[in-house]
């Protein structure tokens, strides 16, 4: 008997969501730079509260070992075990407009099997969208807006907010299989692939999170609340200033960076500074020697979050780190 692909199934609450409605993923997968897309899970549910339709039997499909759950010792007793979770869930945005939200892990296991059952999920609710964003770390200066590489059906965002179109081989995610079956299908999708600053990519960027948001409403028409958001991002950016600026090498890849992609931005014919001669994206081997010196001069027990800035000081190899990811 082959096993169920959801642990739970409220029928009831099912019928009553609406038809047409878009659907958002979030789910937490290969790449997330700057927490682009767990800050996105966590401020959703947060602030809206939404109310579960369905969830992914997890035995089934996550790798335990590989992600363990978390649970509290509390002197003497466990308590709190937090297993991962997959659900659907309907959600009202500031106007109180519903959609469908996906969020959660990304499945380990049986990805056709799960992709399978969202696709019926997206038929069964007659889905007018499906939008989905991911974060990639990219040598790309953090006194710029967040740029992106927009994916799917709707050419009037590919054409307004794909800043860079590269063609390439790259690792996917269970979210890029669910757009190329949607797309081979005719349903209108949507992804987001935001390019985030390396020497940021381990800190909880704000920005992020407002490049998720409003790609989200832009693709949507939903109503989101960012005030917040941009509060922290003015924070985190004034303490990055601040680290970037007592640091001569610092002060000098960012200049670099901000020339490149200036440069680029005046005229898209010539070659992306994002990318190699090879026109690969960069490796995590290649991003990760850049911020070698950076990881490594980072003070033990210091935060990630935009509560700190977290911290950019020493971010930066020389010209040779400035160019070492491009």
């Amino acid at each position: 008997m082959t096993d169920p692909i959801f642990s739970a199934d409220y029928a009831e609450r099912r019928a009553r969501v609406p038809r047409g409605l878009p659907l958002v993923v979030a789910m937490q997968g290969l790449t997330d730079a700057g927490g682009a897309i767990s800050q996105l899970e966590e401020y959703l549910w947060n602030r809206y509260e939404p109310e579960e339709l369905l969830r992914f039997n997890a035995d089934l499909l996550l790798d335990y070992r590989a992600r363990r759950p978390v649970i509290t010792f509390d002197e003497d007793h466990l308590i709190d075990y937090s297993p991962e979770e997959l659900l659907l869930s309907l959600v009202h945005d500031e106007l109180g407009k519903p959609f469908l939200l996906l969020s959660g892990y990304e499945p380990d296991f049986r990805w056709e099997q799960f992709i399978d059952a969202v696709l019926m999920l997206v038929h069964e609710f007659e889905v007018s969208t499906t939008v989905w964003s991911h974060a990639l770390p990219m040598p790309v200066p953090h006194t710029r807006p967040v740029s992106m590489t927009v994916s799917g059906t709707r050419d009037d965002l590919i054409e307004e907010r794909s800043v860079w179109r590269p063609t390439t081989r790259l690792s996917a995610s269970a979210a890029h299989v669910l757009e190329y079956r949607l797309h081979s299908l005719g349903e209108e999708v949507v992804g987001f692939a935001l390019l985030i600053p390396h020497y940021l990519a381990n800190t909880e960027y704000p920005e992020a999170l407002y490049a998720a948001l409003d790609g989200i409403m832009s693709a949507t028409g939903l109503i989101l609340a960012t005030d917040s958001v941009r509060d922290a991002s003015r924070r985190f950016m004034t303490q990055v200033d601040e680290q970037i600026a007592a640091n001569h090498e610092s002060v000098e890849m960012v200049r670099t960076l901000e020339e490149r992609y200036d440069a680029y931005m005046d005229d898209q014919t010539i070659r992306s500074p994002l990318i190699g001669e090879d026109g690969m994206i960069p490796t995590a081997e290649q991003l990760a020697s850049e911020l070698e010196r950076f990881l490594a001069e980072r003070q033990p027990g210091s935060g990630t979050g935009a509560e700190n800035g977290g911290d950019a000081e020493n971010a930066a190899d020389d010209e040779n780190g400035a160019d070492g990811a491009v």
